[in-house]
């Protein structure tokens, strides 16, 4: 999907006091931006962000990062947020290869990946954010008992991000192919995506996936 560039965005994602400019500064000090030693969860790809601004409501002592590569999709995130009053979210606008940038050893205990860009060509296939050259950086820094959760409606993509878990030597729970008719769906908070796809009958394929 072709994204639709906003005038002014990148000053205004710029200038937001919501917004880390330097992240690498931060590396292994997240907490003293916080001021807590709370668990720190991200979100890569956080879109528009719906999810995660009710994921830090709904969860006071976490502290959750919203990791997002453009500034116009950045910028409606940075909209809802001013609706709130939190002390535990804030958002970079950032490319996700550099990662292991900005995030010491065992400094993360939880990432979301919700309806991540398929990267359909194989050529692209290192891209995915599933794929095993992702895992491998967040084995970098995500703690021994920490989780990735994994949503999509992309059938191919899941099919694939499943094998590169095995590949990558992760582990796999909870797994199913229609979120929305399994066992599993207590507590989801629904993205702007899987609203509209879960209005028109789509399926969401859902995974966690863990190290031994």
């Amino acid at each position: 999907m072709r994204l639709r560039n906003i005038k002014g965005s990148r000053e205004a994602v710029a200038a937001s006091e919501f917004v880390i400019q330097n992240p690498e500064e931060y590396k292994g000090r997240w907490n003293t931006l916080f001021g807590n030693n709370n668990p720190i969860h991200i979100e890569i790809g956080t879109g528009k962000g719906k999810f995660i601004i009710q994921m830090a409501l709904q969860n006071p002592n976490i502290n959750y990062i919203g990791i997002e590569k453009y500034s116009s999709v950045l910028l409606r995130a940075l909209e809802k947020r001013k609706e709130h009053e939190l002390s535990n979210l804030y958002f970079i606008r950032f490319d996700a290869v550099f990662i292991t940038d900005i995030f010491e050893a065992e400094e993360v205990d939880r990432i979301y990946l919700n309806f991540s860009d398929p990267w359909p060509k194989d050529r692209h296939a290192k891209r995915r954010l599933t794929s095993k050259e992702y895992l491998d950086r967040y084995d970098k820094f995500l703690k021994k008992d920490g989780e990735v959760i994994f949503k999509t409606d992309n059938r191919p993509l899941f099919e694939f991000s499943i094998e590169q878990a095995k590949i990558a030597g992760w582990e796999l729970k909870e797994l199913t192919y229609d979120l929305h008719n399994s066992e599993y769906l207590a507590g989801n908070i629904m993205t702007e995506y899987e609203e509209k796809f879960v209005s028109e009958g789509v399926p969401i394929n859902r995974f966690i996936a863990y190290r031994k």
